[in-house]
């Protein structure tokens, strides 16, 4: 099965129609407007998604699994062939996509799931919190472990295509979380680690250190980003995101891949990346970061550089 790399923005009219049947004329114009905004990264303003519930005479609930098709189209799962969407909504209002990313010829585990993407996303663009998740198929258990470490105090609504909203504590009981390991805040909302600034200077290590500087690391305190630079100039980064399970942690290789996509970017964009990590710290990115640029962008050399806690 060959898998469409068409990005949203090139969809004509009667494409993105098609694509979104239950949806008017209206609020598909107003989506394309969107889409074909060179800004646009994935996540749909709050006063775009006011307009597409009072169009569509819906609640933003009603209206999320509507966009799923539309994150569908993000996707990149050379292995499986099978795509997910996502779409959670942020307290700020706004509504941000996701879909799954799987690395062609890698290992299966450093697979980017729909949900886990729709989240990254959220939490790259500062939302406080995520209250409602839609997804075209019930969570895994990874997804759902990774959905768990959000806040321990904060419940969120999954909604499942054509099922009714469910709780997550509900599909996820007796759950393990951020206060088994002694935390009392998950991911959201973003705290900034305070590090030292790496002596190179340059826009590709200054990106990928204030990714690190917003970084989730509560276990390993092994605060990390990386930025990866375009053919056309275009910087994109992404923070570690690090979870009490440790295994569904997202690495900041793959939060910077999340951004890249939702930005019409494509893996062999790819020209240059940096890495800042703390120096010593109790877990390195440096060579997974390299395994997987090995496989997507096997010119590039990675730039590392080291910070370190500020005292």
């Amino acid at each position: 099965m060959q898998i469409p790399q068409i990005h949203p923005a090139e969809l004509k009219p009667n494409e993105l129609s098609k694509l979104l049947p239950t949806l008017s004329d209206e609020s598909c114009e107003r989506l394309q407007r969107l889409l074909r905004d060179p800004a646009f990264s994935g996540c749909i303003a709050a006063t775009d998604v006011k307009f597409l519930a009072d169009e569509e005479s819906k609640s933003v609930d009603a209206l999320m699994p509507d966009l799923l098709p539309l994150a569908r189209t993000y996707s990149r799962p050379p292995i499986s062939n099978y795509l997910v969407g996502a779409v959670v909504r942020g307290v700020s209002g706004n509504l941000y996509l996701g879909a799954n990313l799987e690395i062609p010829g890698h290992s299966l585990g450093f697979s980017v799931h729909g949900e886990q993407s729709a989240i990254a996303n959220a939490y790259m663009h500062g939302d406080k919190a995520v209250s409602v998740i839609a997804v075209t198929a019930a969570p895994c258990g990874h997804c759902r472990q990774f959905m768990n470490e959000l806040s321990p105090v904060q419940d969120i609504d999954v909604l499942v295509h054509g099922s009714p909203a469910t709780r997550l504590s509900a599909l996820l009981p007796a759950s393990f979380g951020p206060r088994n390991l002694g935390s009392n805040h998950g991911a959201f909302p973003v705290r900034e680690a305070a590090l030292v600034v790496p002596k190179v200077s340059d826009d590709l290590t200054n990106a990928a250190f204030d990714a690190a500087r917003k970084s989730y690391a509560p276990y390993t305190k092994s605060h990390s980003g990386v930025a990866v630079a375009t053919h056309k100039g275009r910087i994109f980064s992404g923070p570690y995101i690090e979870n009490a399970a440790f295994n569904p942690s997202l690495s900041p290789l793959q939060t910077a891949l999340v951004a890249l996509i939702f930005s019409g970017g494509s893996l062999s964009d790819i020209s240059h990346a940096a890495l800042v990590e703390v120096d010593g710290a109790t877990i390195s990115q440096k060579s997974v970061t390299e395994a997987v640029l090995s496989a997507i962008a096997p010119s590039v050399k990675l730039q590392l550089e080291t910070t370190r806690m500020k005292t």
